[in-house]
């Protein structure tokens, strides 16, 4: 199944996207609210629904207006350094243990909303990643059943503030600006992809330019890794979000000069099977100005 969460005439709700048409699925059930909390919670709610699909209403998906998919999620854990090629145009040492940060829910938005370049620093990067949500919770999770607690996958732009980035040892400042970690716009199931979404084709483009270009097979940790991995430490509750890290062909990288993203380009994502996270690159004093205006 692929869901788009998104705003209609009709306020927010969730649908399932059937090639370039959708089912709303709050409409068919109440229940199912406005995120996919419910639906993650809740399988037999999956069932239900599915089930009063057929001969429902459809919608253009280009009507929609892409929201989070989960409006509140609890955790958001992000690998860095997950592909060789990427760590070696960085000038890091391949890490034996993966490199965790996390974000915070102000620095996440949409995909098709703002992706804002601070007013102070113009070192915006881009980064292509696959993610994914959490359906069932848990702890001490081991790797062989890993993939049983994957609600479904979808598309990250983890925007890097390169200079606040490596102000300090951790990269928390530069991972957590206001507005650069674009999400969505579809989550699709497991059952509708290779096991763990391995063997994707990822990519990063703006306009024709190909940014990156690479394949989640070449990732260091697999996404049984890392959730066998991040539950060590702590428990995982349905609706968290991890990011499993970048391919090579960031911007920082980029020789004989950096690319950065400035105002007025748009920035595509894309993952094979899954979708384009598309969004537009503009200025901090700009989108102050226009969602004061609103």
């Amino acid at each position: 199944m692929k869901y788009l969460v998104g705003e209609t005439a009709n306020g927010t709700a969730v649908f399932a996207v059937e090639g370039s048409e959708a089912v709303n699925l709050t409409a068919l059930d109440a229940s199912v609210g406005h995120d996919l909390m419910a639906l993650i919670t809740d399988p037999a709610l999956v069932e239900s629904v599915a089930s009063k699909m057929t001969g429902a209403d459809r919608v253009s998906v280009a009507s929609i207006t892409p929201a989070l998919p989960v409006a509140k999620p609890g955790t958001i854990i992000c690998l860095g350094l997950n592909y060789t090629d990427h760590i070696k145009e960085g000038g890091y040492e391949i890490p034996e243990y993966p490199a965790l940060f996390m974000r915070g829910k102000n620095s996440i938005m949409a995909a098709g909303a703002p992706l804002v370049r601070p007013t102070c620093s113009e070192k915006l990067d881009y980064e292509a990643e696959l993610m994914f949500i959490i359906g069932k919770g848990g702890r001490h999770i081991t790797e062989a059943n890993a993939l049983d607690h994957v609600f479904g996958y979808t598309v990250f732009n983890d925007g890097s503030v390169r200079d606040y980035q490596r102000k300090t040892h951790q990269w928390t400042p530069g991972k957590n600006f206001d507005n650069t970690g674009a999400i969505g716009p579809f989550v699709v199931t497991p059952d509708d992809l290779p096991e763990g979404a391995s063997g994707l084709k990822i990519e990063s483009r703006v306009g024709t330019e190909i940014l990156q270009s690479s394949n989640t097979g070449n990732m260091i940790w697999s996404v049984a890794q890392t959730i066998a991995t991040i539950s060590e430490y702590t428990t995982l509750e349905p609706g968290d979000l991890i990011a499993m890290g970048t391919p090579p062909g960031v911007g920082h990288a980029k020789k004989p000069n950096p690319r950065w993203l400035v105002p007025g380009e748009v920035v595509d994502i894309e993952i094979e099977s899954i979708g384009i996270c598309s969004n537009p690159v503009v200025d901090e004093k700009d989108h102050a100005s226009s969602v004061a205006a609103e």
